[in-house]
């Protein structure tokens, strides 16, 4: 007869997550991407970032597995991969990092780090928005496609959750 595994996602609110990393009592996993890492993270957090997450690379132990990101979907996406891969039991924190800075607790700070992937995109279309509607607008109405095209890219981003320019940025020294 075979049993099955009766697994479970829990969240976990700041306050609570600060007691039982007090007490040593979980292991804080965070899922965002290494740059994000750099730049601002919880204290004694381990880096496992979901483009990388494989559920085998977590130490096992004693402490429960507590995940966490920037607002909580990239946790629980990281989570889900957990329960697939049969874990009892499955922690995330409720609305990320977001929520942990929101209430006070401490993290640690980068100054040095760069900027985030995604306000690099941010800076990148937002230039070449500005640049082909500039000279759209007073040297040819062709350079408006430039507009587009990154609008469309954009677009596409969104739907399919995979950035292009994100991935060229991501590959350039400063950002590895």
């Amino acid at each position: 007869m075979t049993t099955l595994k009766m697994t479970a996602l829990k969240t976990i609110d700041a306050y609570t997550l600060q007691q039982e990393l007090e007490s040593d009592r979980v292991l804080l996993v965070d899922v965002r991407e290494r740059g994000e890492y750099r730049g601002e993270h919880i204290p004694d957090a381990y880096s496992l970032p979901l483009s990388n997450f494989k559920p085998e690379q977590l130490p096992k132990g004693d402490r429960s597995v507590v995940l966490y990101c920037q607002t909580g979907n990239r946790s629980a996406e990281a989570a889900k991969r957990l329960l697939a891969d049969q874990w009892s039991e499955v922690i995330h924190l409720d609305g990320g990092l977001q929520a942990w800075k929101a209430a006070g607790q401490a993290t640690v700070v980068n100054p040095n780090a760069p900027i985030s992937i995604m306000r690099q995109v941010q800076i990148v279309a937002g230039t070449l928005v500005l640049t082909g509607t500039l000279l759209g607008a007073f040297v040819s109405p062709a350079f408006l496609l430039l507009s587009g095209f990154v609008g469309a890219g954009l677009t596409f981003a969104g739907v399919s959750g995979t950035c292009m320019m994100a991935s060229l940025l991501g590959k350039l020294p400063y950002n590895r």
